[in-house]
């Protein structure tokens, strides 16, 4: 009977379990970090180091998180901790965007339900309970991103709406108030009638849409070419409900027209016999189908002999207009017409388009009052006063009510030509939904050039990097582009417009000490001071608040978010900040956000950018590249998966996406990270097992180290290289796809595979075994601490196995170092023919396994044949060592034609053999020598182990 000799083996032994349970294990972590203080340690720890300041782009405090904050927070929290552990000083500290038309639109709501009409409330007691709203879900985000595990300053965050952020929103406002910047202009604005305000361009989403599309008759008055006389503009509208405020018709100059006449009708058709008309060459015969006509060509013209052509409005001769359309609509050249739809001509609306508004003013044309901002007519306009322009119907979509009754006056006046549906691309408010309209409203305005801020936006551009690089052309883009910054809006909830304009003059009163006070206000009280200070404190003595208008719009909440650097980066609250931020990351839509607004306000104060880098990820979509709606059942809340699989997935799918573009998230693809997830954890595993009980002593110097213990170590010099790169390039998702191959492949199927043998049981004095602990121990560290700012979980549970304390914690180390002389290029180049070869074997020993003539590799002692280069790198190596098997026969030369061999190996034949012998009892080989040693049934090498033990 053969002696037991289990207790001889050496074992992996650890206390690390193999199934994580994220979900109980992720809040015990976060209740010991809170315990340690492990933010203010961290802050201790890396006094005096070059600071890293991440500046948080506020999230709105109205909501569950979604995906998108998920992604968005994860990454800031992965870069801020790979910058800490580069050994920089990180100071995170998150925010939140607090003013603004969602949490107004919620009260208004309650005070809806309740009967009551908002603007009879208190302004002071309304905004209060918005302030409490924002409070409320201030609380319950900050839970849900700490659960994340992100690391930052929650218990000092900025938020917009307290006295201090208020005090010095209003003072940047101020600068631009008195170096001129602020002005009050009337310009066309995109408007909410829904939610009675203007909407800055970033609050604008477009979707699909279906209006009503009419064709209508302008009747020529006074004709600038004789075969104009008696003829008919025709212009084409998307927007009937314009047609009150229309003053102007464009043309374009360089285009052929076309006069025709009207020679047959279809049934149906609005069209005359006898008509002219006048249209684009191009579109002619188009517009003929579409009015069910066919026409002759009387005249050709060019576009530029309509200049001085004059006709009256299409609604002046209906019985009930008394006089209202009674008017001169002249015809004027426009660089904006086209010729791909409608007529060649453009009905212009000085209140309801910009191009129509610039065209206006340049041809002294004044600007109508049609739509008030509840979206109804004036009263004064006429045939239509009191209509909307705008309901939800309802099937909850949203139309014009008023198309049907100005098309009903049109066909009463002869001049409705045709009329039809169209389904296109329109703005609409991100909030409520609904359609917006154009309406040129008085508003206050930061100018792009009276300052030059145009051109100093411009140049910080250039001097910022961007990543990906393509987002300086986005946003520069942009800026070329804008127009003035609407500041200005209709609102009760938000900082308010600082400011008091001289009844007399019309002027916007520009004092730096009635500026001084309204600040210093603020500070004591909050911007409510605005609404219950006597305005004689602001102004001082010498003015009388009746000669004063003072402005209660309130500011554009994207100006808030853009001075956000002015008070957290720059203000008093927190110690050790820098400005500018190192860097600015949110989504790819905060080019016309965030980023843009920041950009705008710093560099109208300041000259330059607030930030040295902007990094911008894509959005989140389903598994099938699909947005994600409650509709469709594709949400992937990040409660849930938290929940269910904990926050580490989440973190593992972030890092391991390529956020550079749109990322796709679902349960095959979660699936996929879980897996990923097991392989690193049982990595952590086998390495805590493997070194358990190590101690300084037994640990080799590298000098003494086998080949394979160094060209481990080579390996973590190219992954070290490769890991600071990707910090640099914020570029995370290939390195950690090489981190987790080098897990699943070079140790778990490669290295640990052939130390199992040396670990388990060669004598604890054994050199190899000592330097495979000492490697697995390094590989531990290492691990550790680079998984540390992605799995930020796992690698404190595994860190704390292997040193555990009571106030250690792996995020207050830096990345492990690295030697240098681990380098070995030459070593790893020998290496990788080491393991071509060990390829030819294990495959031929696998093809003895599926024909079942082997169970283990260890009852093989193949015949390895070998020639050329791959000779020289096995020559002084035990293959049967590195191929697991229990004996390895080398034979230099051509392999014979029954050999196993490989295509993409080359030179390299295996002709299987099993192995002679007994199978030792210890470790398993088969060999001839078992049972001829001091202890029964065991190999020489294991009978002097167990000797020695």
């Amino acid at each position: 009977m053969s002696a037991d000799y289990k207790n001889t083996v050496f074992l992996p032994k650890t206390d690390f379990p193999m199934k994580a349970g994220l979900p109980d294990l992720e809040p015990k972590l976060l209740a010991r970090w809170a315990e340690i203080g492990l933010f203010q340690r961290m802050r201790a720890v890396a006094k005096g180091r070059e600071k890293f300041m991440l500046h948080d782009g506020p999230p709105y405090a109205n909501g569950h998180l979604h995906i998108g904050h998920a992604l968005n927070k994860i990454l800031k929290d992965v870069i801020n901790r790979t910058q800490f552990m580069l050994g920089h000083d990180v100071h995170y500290i998150p925010g939140w965007d607090c003013h603004g038309l969602p949490i107004e639109w919620k009260i208004e709501e309650k005070y809806r339900e309740a009967g009551q009409d908002k603007d009879q409330v208190p302004v002071v007691q309304f905004r209060e309970e918005c302030r409490q709203f924002a409070r409320q879900w201030i609380d319950i985000q900050r839970a849900e991103f700490k659960r994340l595990g992100v690391e930052g300053d929650w218990d000092h965050p900025y938020t917009t709406m307290t006295n201090a952020a208020e005090a010095t929103i209003a003072a940047e406002l101020g600068k631009f108030l008195l170096d001129g910047s602020l002005y009050k202009g009337v310009k066309p604005v995109m408007w909410s009638v829904v939610e009675k305000t203007a909407l800055a361009e970033a609050e604008i989403e477009y979707h699909d849409h279906t209006s009503v599309t009419i064709w209508i008759k302008f009747p020529v008055v006074t004709a600038s070419h004789p075969a104009l006389d008696g003829a008919n503009v025709v212009i084409w509208t998307t927007t009937p409900w314009t047609m009150p405020g229309n003053r102007a018709l464009a043309y374009g100059p360089e285009f052929d027209y076309v006069v025709v006449e009207v020679t047959e009708v279809a049934e149906g058709s609005l069209a005359r016999v006898g008509d002219k008309l006048v249209l684009i060459k191009d579109q002619a015969e188009q517009v003929a189908k579409d009015a069910k006509c066919t026409f002759k060509v009387v005249a050709t013209l060019k576009g530029e002999q309509l200049a001085g052509t004059i006709c009256h409005h299409p609604l002046k001769h209906h019985p009930e207009a008394k006089g209202g359309y009674d008017f001169a609509v002249p015809a004027l050249a426009g660089d904006f017409v086209t010729t791909d739809t409608g007529t060649g001509f453009v009905h212009i609306a000085p209140g309801h388009g910009e191009d129509d508004f610039h065209l206006g003013r340049a041809n002294g044309i004044a600007v109508p009052d049609t739509v008030q901002p509840d979206g109804t007519y004036y009263p004064s306009v006429a045939l239509f006063a009191g209509l909307s322009v705008l309901e939800k119907g309802k099937n909850g979509k949203y139309y014009s009510p008023v198309a049907k009754p100005v098309m009903e006056a049109m066909k009463a006046c002869g001049n409705l030509l045709a009329n039809g549906k169209i389904e296109h691309s329109y703005p609409h408010s991100w909030r409520s939904k609904a359609p917006l309209i154009f309406r040129t409203t008085p508003q206050w305005f930061v100018s792009m050039e009276t300052n030059g801020l145009r051109a100093k936006a411009l140049k910080a551009i250039d001097d910022t990097r961007f990543v990906p690089a393509q987002g300086k052309n986005r946003i520069g883009a942009m800026i070329e582009t804008r127009p003035d910054w609407c500041l200005s809006r209709q609102r009760a909830w938000g900082v308010p417009i600082t400011v008091f304009v001289d009844k007399h003059t019309g002027q916007p009163l520009r004092d730096a000490a009635v500026m001084e006070r309204i600040v210093s206000a603020f500070k004591e009280q909050g911007s409510d001071a605005w609404y219950t200070t006597d305005p004689a404190l602001f102004l001082g003595e010498g003015r009388d608040p009746k000669d004063y208008e003072q402005i209660f719009d309130v500011l554009d909440v994207w100006f808030d978010s853009g001075c956000t650097h002015a008070f957290v980066l720059e203000g008093e609250e927190w110690s050790d900040t820098k400005w500018p931020a190192s860097l600015y990351l949110e989504g790819s839509d905060q080019h016309r956000g965030w980023f843009h607004s920041s950009l705008l306000e710093s560099c109208g104060t300041r000259g330059r950018a607030p930030y040295d880098a902007v990094l911008t990820h894509g959005f989140v979509l389903d598994e099938d590249g699909r947005k994600m709606s409650k509709s469709l059942g594709n949400v992937v809340s990040p409660q849930e998966v938290v929940g269910t699989q904990g926050a580490d997935i989440l973190r593992l799918w972030v890092v391991g996406s390529d956020y550079s573009d749109d990322l796709r998230i679902g349960p095959e693809i979660l699936k996929t990270q879980v897996d990923v997830y097991r392989r690193l954890r049982n990595t952590l595993r086998y390495l805590l097992g493997a070194v358990d009980g190590i101690s300084d002593g037994e640990k080799l110097a590298f000098a003494d180290m086998p080949e394979l213990e160094r060209w481990v170590l080579h390996r973590l010099t190219e992954i070290d290289a490769g890991l600071r790169g990707a910090c640099h390039s914020f570029e995370f998702h290939s390195w950690f796809n090489e981190l987790h191959n080098f897990c699943a492949i070079d140790l778990s199927a490669f290295y640990f595979d052939i130390r199992k043998d040396a670990l388990y049981c060669d004598h604890p004095d054994s050199l190899r075994r000592r330097a495979a602990r000492t490697v697995m121990d390094i590989l531990l560290d290492a691990l550790c601490k680079w998984l540390a700012p992605f799995a930020c979980f796992t690698a404190e549970e595994a860190w704390l196995a292997r040193h555990p304390s009571a106030d250690d914690s792996v995020h207050l180390h830096t990345f492990p170092d690295i030697a240098a002389q681990w380098r070995d290029d030459a070593l790893a180049a020998k290496w990788q023919q080491v393991r071509a070869v060990r390829r030819v074997v294990t495959g031929a020993l696998e093809g003895e396994r599926v024909a079942k003539r082997i169970g283990s590799s260890l009852q093989a002692n193949p015949a390895l044949y070998v020639s050329g280069e791959a000779m020289a790198a096995i020559a002084d190596l035990d293959m049967a060592e590195i191929c697991i098997t229990s004996g390895l026969l080398v034979v230099e030369g051509p392999a014979p034609d029954s050999a196993f061999t490989l295509a993409d190996v080359p030179g390299i034949g295996v002709v299987p053999r099993g192995a002679e012998g007994d199978k030792c009892q210890r470790c398993w080989k088969v060999l001839p020598e078992v049972g001829h040693h001091a202890h029964d049934g065991v190999c020489g090498r294991c009978s002097d182990a167990v000797a020695k033990l």
